[in-house]
Formats: C-alpha cells, structure tokens, sequence
C-alpha cells in the first residue's frame, strides 16, 4: 500500500472492531434452581471464552469444576459450593479467569492429589477474590503460574486435634512467580502462606492466625516483599529459610508462645532488611541461625521471652535503632564469638549516664547477660529467673566478664526509647556520626 498512514489506520480499525466484537458478544450464563443451569459444571462446560458464569445463592454439591477457558465465575447472595469431600473443586489450567464471591468448603485430606478448594495450574494473570474457603485441606493451591491476584478471601481451616501432616496450607504457593497476595485472613491450617521457590511477590495486610506451625513460609523464594502483615497465636509467625533479598516490614508478630515458638525464625537467609516491625509477647522475638548481611532497623522488642537469639554462625548482621523493653533476655548466644554488629539501640535494661546530654549513653552496654549463656547452655535454669542469685551473678560478670561475648556491644546505646515516627531527625544525626549510612540496603 503506497501510503502507510492509511494501513495503520485500518489495521488499528480492525483490532478496535475485534476488541468490541468481544465483549458484544461475550454472556452471562446464570445459574440456580430456576435457571437454565442448574449445575456449576454444567455452566462452565457450556460457556465460551470470555463469558460470565453468575452463580446465585444457595448450596451446589459439586466437584471436579475445570475451568479450560477464559471466564469470570462470579458469586451473588452468597452461593456456597459444596465438594461433599469428593475431591477438589476448582482447577483452573488457563490464563485470564477471575473467581469472585463464592464460598468453598469441605475438602477431605489427600496426601496423593494435595486436594485444594481453588487450583490453578500453569496459567496467568487469574484473580481470586472476596470468597470464603471453609474446612479445606489446602485452601488456594498455585502452581507452575504467574501474576496471580489473591485478595480479601478468608480461608479457615480445622485444625483441632489434627497433626501437621493431617493439615495442608491455607495459601500454597510453589514454582509461582509475582503474586499478589493482600487482605487475606487465614487461620487454622499447618502453614498460613506458603511460599516455595517464588520470586517478585508481594504479600501486603493479611491477617494469619491459629496455624499450627508457620503464619507464613518462605522457602527457597527470594526477592519478595511482605508489609503490613499481622502474625498472630501460630507455631511461629513466620520463618524465612534458604533464601535471599527479602524486604520484611511493618509487621507485627505477637502471642506466638510455646516451648519451640518465634515470631520470625531465619535460617540460611542473606542480604534481607527487618525494619519498622513490632515483636510482642513471643517466646523468642526472632531466632537466627546462619544468616548473615541483615540490616534490623526501627524494630520495637515489647515483653517477649527472648528478644534476639542470635546464634554464632550468624555474620555482618546490624542492629540499629531499635527499642528493647519488657523482654526477660534481651540477646541470647551460644558462643563466645561475634561477628555482628550493634549501635544506637535503646536498652530499657541499661542503667549508664550521659553527661554530655547528647542522648547517647557514656558507657557501652552489653545486652548478653551470663544468665542468659546458662539458659542457653543449661534450659532448666530457666527456672531460677528473678531470683537473688541471678542477680549476683550478673552484677559480678559486669565487673569482672569471663563468659559473655566480648565483642558482642552497643558501643553507643540511647538514653530514650525511640519514636520511630517522631525521631527522624535525630536517626539521620546519629547515622551520619557513626557511619551506618555504609550498611544501608
């Protein structure tokens, strides 16, 4: 064609025309006791490509719903699909299908099929939304996907009485890579969210509760983000493992108590950040096992059994401008030496002067206590905590120290508690005067 104007503006005509022909035609197919469809199945079996499948109220006992096709499968006055434990209900194996307002339940345990309310297979951009998934071994079950959008769904599970192995995870997520993960509130599952081998996801303002062993996991999954997050009365709240560049802010952690529980376990993690997150009333506030290059910054340690365990094969960790306070241990170790660092902390427990009124304490504080090796090395004596002896045996080891690292010290601990919203000003002065701008990330 000699002008080439006039092509591009046919072929943009043509594409206009196709995009419109789609949705003209695309159609509703309702289903209830009174409609044409009666059966879910039936429904999406019928549907073409780019249609509406609108389920209305009521209870459908149905299982094994594939959805092979482009769909929106949406739920009015409350519909409740009901798979009676005969085996999963939704599997979805193509792209661009969003499942909104229905209420799963009932799937019965099955260590072969890893059964699941919602499946999705090797397939983009879906988007679950807004349904309630009751009394199901796995909840949401991704797998081999990308760019999924999970959103204000409540997944509740049973898991009174039941082993870890009896229970599947809430939210699973498994060769899955830049998800959308918010809003969410998942409880009574072995895991909350599950994360195996995922990249670029994000997990913002879920709510994970009662879950038998982690409120979230990571596994293998680096360069993922999670904010906004409340972590609460699970096994632990979330344990990060084998993994890499990890973002963990503004969470809060509490009541994640017992014999074994943390609010955040790290084990083999590198390069992550743990800013601006509240620890509250857990066993242990965060348990460290070989993980090195953390910058934890503007956390606050409340009332938690043992603040930081920090175990020898940690390296190049910071900790800075966090406040400990209430906690009966504030650091714990298993050994002599230290390879991390601590500065411009607030210690509640810290009794030093600052005569030169600059906020920063005069003295050095150590926040490894000789008590807290012996519990360390010897649990039992947990059971002489607050007593007489303990005391005199602290006050001895800060006169004459023989067992607490030495080099384990807040060089510059501070005088207040910090206001993290409040004292900006005053991070960047001390950051700028001891250098930490260095170890940002």
């Amino acid at each position: 064609m000699k002008n080439p104007n006039r092509l591009i503006f046919i072929l943009a005509h043509i594409l206009a025309l196709l995009l419109y022909g789609q949705t003209a035609f695309s159609a509703t197919l309702k289903v209830c006791k009174s409609c044409p469809y009666t059966s879910v199945k039936q429904a999406v079996q019928k549907a073409k490509p780019g249609d509406t499948v609108l389920i209305d109220g009521g209870t459908y006992q149905e299982a094994g719903i594939e959805i092979n096709k482009p769909l929106r499968l949406i739920g009015q006055n409350n519909p409740v699909i009901d798979s009676n434990y005969k085996g999963q209900i939704l599997t979805i194996t193509v792209d661009d299908v969003t499942i909104e307002g229905l209420t799963l339940k009932n799937i019965a345990t099955s260590y072969i099929r890893d059964d699941a309310a919602i499946r999705v297979f090797r397939a983009s951009n879906v988007r679950i939304l807004n349904n309630t998934i009751l009394n199901t071994y796995y909840g949401i079950y991704l797998q081999n996907s990308e760019k999924i959008t999970i959103k204000d769904n409540v997944v509740k599970g049973e898991n009174t009485g039941k082993t870890e192995s009896a229970l599947g995870n809430a939210i699973h997520l498994y060769y899955t890579d830049e998800v959308e993960i918010s809003g969410n509130n998942v409880q009574g599952h072995r895991d909350g969210i599950y994360l195996e081998v995922v990249k670029n996801s994000k997990v913002h303002r879920n709510t994970s509760r009662n879950n038998q062993r982690y409120g979230m996991h990571f596994m293998f999954s680096n360069g993922n983000t999670y904010t906004y997050n409340v972590f609460r009365h699970n096994g632990a709240g979330v344990a990060v493992m084998y993994t890499d560049d990890v973002r963990m802010e503004h969470n809060t952690f509490e009541d994640n108590w017992g014999a074994a529980a943390y609010g955040l376990l790290l084990k083999d993690i590198r390069d992550s950040v743990i800013r601006n997150n509240i620890f509250r009333r857990n066993t242990t506030a965060i348990y460290m096992e070989s993980s090195s290059r953390l910058d934890i910054k503007n956390n606050d340690f409340e009332r938690n059994g043992w603040a930081i365990k920090l175990m020898t094969t940690c390296m190049d960790d910071t900790f800075r401008l966090n406040n400990f306070t209430g906690n009966s241990f504030d650091v714990s170790t298993n050994g002599t030496s230290q390879l991390n660092h601590f500065e411009n902390n607030y210690w509640e427990k810290y009794t030093g002067y600052d005569l030169d009124k600059n906020g920063v304490g005069d003295v050095p504080y150590r926040p490894v206590s000789l008590y807290a090796m012996l519990v360390e090395r010897v649990p039992p004596s947990v059971m002489f905590m607050r007593s007489f002896m303990v005391d005199l045996m602290d006050n001895m080891e800060k006169v004459l120290p023989s067992i607490i690292p030495e080099n384990l010290v807040d060089e510059k601990p501070l005088m207040k508690r910090i206001k993290h919203d409040n004292d900006k000003e005053f991070a960047q002065v001390l950051r700028q005067t001891t250098g930490a701008a260095g170890r940002e990330r």
